[in-house]
């Protein structure tokens, strides 16, 4: 990816999406375009028109922190942006050797070990393309149509497959999310070929995803709510954590659980239930055939 195109293209959407009534400027009403002009932002972050221009242009070599947070104000960025601002700013300053960073592929036994001990959690292992490495059986009976395909990932599922739609009934908000995460993860990663090669498949082959990905918005996976309509169990409201292993860069771990006493707990155990027939049912099967 190309780090000053990025960088150009987020600040112009973020200046896009401010009013100077937000940002507490007159406006004498004159007719003007959406959102700020560059001197408005110049101004409120405290530094020249000419100082903000270069920066519009893609180049944060230099920049220190203070200027990114003052321009991260400036533009009333939230939490995840701010942070995505100062990753495209390691970015730039670093260089290709440096930002760089090691394919995670295998997932440590260790971790195995705790995924699979949650047994009435669907818990799974993703890396930072949305991969899924590893999953234990009831993520398996959750997830089953996204891990059909090879390799299994989340996002390929959620814009290329039909059957998405259906399975996330608020559709619309997961890939967004999806989205705004392969965002935050181009600026962590510029020189990822993988990562790269997934967001050229599916903005040629998607244009939901070719739409939302040129909106330039970011988003943290980190926890809230998640709705299901499963094939088997119906309707579920799941919470679901997203942890980071502080271990393997680029890896993390997804869980979710339900609240004790709902409808969406009696769907996870009947789903758990229905899970382990059918490993039942292929154990008779393989030992019927003589295998």
């Amino acid at each position: 990816m190309d780090n000053r195109a990025e960088v150009s293209a987020f600040l112009k959407s973020r200046r896009g999406k401010i009013t100077p009534e937000q940002a507490g400027l007159p406006t004498y009403g004159q007719p003007r375009v959406p959102g700020l002009r560059r001197v408005e932002v110049a101004m409120l972050a405290g530094v020249s028109v000419e100082y903000y221009t270069r920066l519009e242009r893609g180049n944060l070599g230099g920049v220190s922190d203070s200027v990114l947070d003052a321009l991260a104000k400036a533009l009333r960025l939230d939490g995840t942006e701010r942070d995505h601002l100062h990753a495209l700013a390691r970015a730039a300053n670093a260089g290709p050797a440096r930002v760089r960073r090691p394919k995670k592929t295998a997932v440590r036994p260790s971790v195995l070990r705790i995924i699979n001990g949650l047994h009435d959690q669907p818990a799974y292992v993703r890396n930072n393309r949305m991969d899924i490495l590893a999953a234990n059986p009831l993520s398996h009976a959750l997830y089953g149509e996204v891990l059909e395909q090879k390799p299994a990932n989340t996002c390929r599922y959620a814009f290329l497959d039909p059957r998405a739609t259906r399975f996330f009934p608020e559709w619309e908000r997961v890939a967004r999310d999806a989205v705004g995460a392969l965002r935050v993860e181009v600026a962590k990663s510029p020189y990822d070929r993988e990562l790269s090669n997934l967001i050229g498949e599916l903005s040629t082959r998607s244009d939901a995803f070719r739409t939302l990905w040129g909106a330039h918005d970011v988003h943290a996976f980190t926890d809230g709510i998640k709705r299901f309509h499963h094939p088997v169990v119906g309707e579920m409201e799941l919470v679901h954590e997203s942890l980071d292993l502080p271990g393997d860069e680029g890896l993390s771990i997804a869980v979710h659980s339900a609240d004790p006493g709902t409808p969406s707990s009696d769907a996870l155990q009947l789903l758990a239930g229905w899970a382990a027939s059918q490993d039942r049912s292929a154990a008779v099967t393989q030992d019927d055939t003589g295998n």
